[in-house]
């Protein structure tokens, strides 16, 4: 098995015939590229637009400036598998929406970019002058020592040859003894360029490949994914809606009226009791059918909004329901598909477990929020966790951002409460 980072195969025998120190010479060698080529594009773009800012022609290039880091964390992403093979993901979060500004908003705001940012300036002022004087050092200084006898045969026509412009070797037994240390140093390079490689891309991780994001960041993803999870889900609910409405639900009304005229048609006998036990029950299953629609996503909440679905919601109650709520307008999907579903079971708890007369639905939207209640006056006592099937909902609720609190003392009242931060999509003329 192949060692994983150069950190792993200098600890390992065969280090010098591997391909690391190749790989580290790489790694530093294309690091003082990419210094040298970041140290002319930030000190470029930085002048352009601090000169250019006063006819705000330069303040594009000053932002770009600070998004520098971006493009140079990239490359450094690239650069670090050279001698570590570990995934380096980017620690940049998904925009909430498309669309330059929303993705330069994002950017702008998150402290990763800064970081690379910082990086980036490191980079070109510091970290590519110190990769070059390790690959001098470790390099270019050996392999001078190594081609003494060849200097000396060639360049020095085999008389003389100065090593390094300092060292002045005249006999050949010193020339090769030169050409001995030079190898023994160049070993001693390889680890070194090894070292300084891993060191190196240790520095790049920690800056622009952190191994966890930050935890702020990461906190905005995991609510965003959540949200993203909600509307799939309701939009799921409102094609099963759609193909049970459309598709099951009409075939079952034509096989209906088939066998309400077959009924009609045949004479009195055996058939016609079968037909009549067959109309009824496929009556039965229409009906049943219906109301498991209606349980999934009622077509009512989609064409007319959540004041309409819940008023029909109270008609289909088992115990009176008095509505009072006062929605001009539509609100997001998620938002009405959520506060809907916590109405009709909350009106579904009241009519099989707290033996009142009459429920009350009221609320509306104000200050930005929408806000129900369900009151009942029945024996209380009421406990989310029991059963009661609002478990599922207040978390429904709390992925929209929102707060559903239940109020039930024994011999009552019950007041059942959902807050939901929200805008208008939609408001009536």
């Amino acid at each position: 098995m192949h060692p994983g980072n150069v950190w792993q195969a200098m600890s390992g025998r065969g280090f010098l015939l591997s391909a690391w120190p190749w790989r580290s010479l790489a790694y530093l060698l294309t690091g003082v590229v990419a210094g040298a080529v970041t140290l002319v594009g930030i000190v470029t773009a930085a002048a352009a637009g601090t000169a250019l800012a006063v006819v705000l022609v330069g303040l594009p290039l000053l932002v770009l400036t600070a998004l520098a880091g971006l493009p140079v964390a990239v490359l450094e992403r690239g650069r670090l598998r050279l001698i570590d093979r570990e995934p380096a993901p980017g620690p940049h979060v998904t925009p909430a929406e498309g669309g330059l500004w929303a993705w330069l908003t994002t950017r702008l705001r998150e402290r990763a970019t800064w970081r690379e940012l910082g990086y980036a300036v490191l980079l070109a002022g510091l970290l590519w002058p110190v990769e070059a004087l390790v690959v001098t050092v470790a390099l270019a200084v050996p392999l001078s020592l190594v081609a003494a006898p060849v200097l000396m045969a060639t360049v020095g026509e085999g008389h003389e040859v100065k090593v390094l412009k300092q060292w002045t070797v005249t006999t050949w037994p010193a020339a090769c003894g030169a050409a001995v240390l030079g190898l023994v140093l160049l070993a001693l390079g390889a680890y070194v360029m090894g070292v300084a490689a891993g060191a190196r891309a240790g520095l790049t991780r920690l800056l622009v490949a952190p191994g966890d994001r930050d935890p702020g960041a990461r906190i905005v993803e995991l609510t965003r994914s959540r949200v993203r999870l909600v509307d799939a889900f309701e939009a799921e609910r409102r094609r099963i809606e759609r193909d049970l409405h459309d598709g099951a639900q009409q075939r079952l009304v034509a096989l209906t009226m088939a066998l309400g005229l077959a009924r009609l048609d045949a004479p009195p006998g055996p058939l016609a009791d079968q037909l009549a036990r067959a109309h009824e029950e496929a009556g039965r299953v229409l009906e049943e059918l219906r109301e498991l629609i209606h349980g999934v996503h009622p077509r009512v909440l989609t064409d007319f909004g959540l004041e309409a679905a819940v008023a029909d919601a109270a008609d289909r109650s088992a115990v009176p329901v008095d509505v009072d709520l006062e929605l001009p307008g539509r609100l997001p999907r998620a938002v009405e598909a959520a506060a809907y579903f916590v109405v009709r079971e909350a009106l579904v708890n009241v009519a099989r477990h707290s033996a009142a007369d009459r429920a009350e639905v009221s609320g509306g939207h104000r200050d930005g929020r929408l806000v129900l209640q369900v009151r009942d006056e029945g024996r209380g006592g009421a406990e989310p966790g029991a059963g009661s099937g609002l478990t599922g909902l207040a978390d429904r609720v709390s992925v929209l951002d929102g707060r559903l609190s239940l109020s039930s003392p024994p011999g009552g009242p019950t007041l059942l409460r959902v807050e939901i931060p929200c805008e208008w999509t939609e408001t009536s003329a």
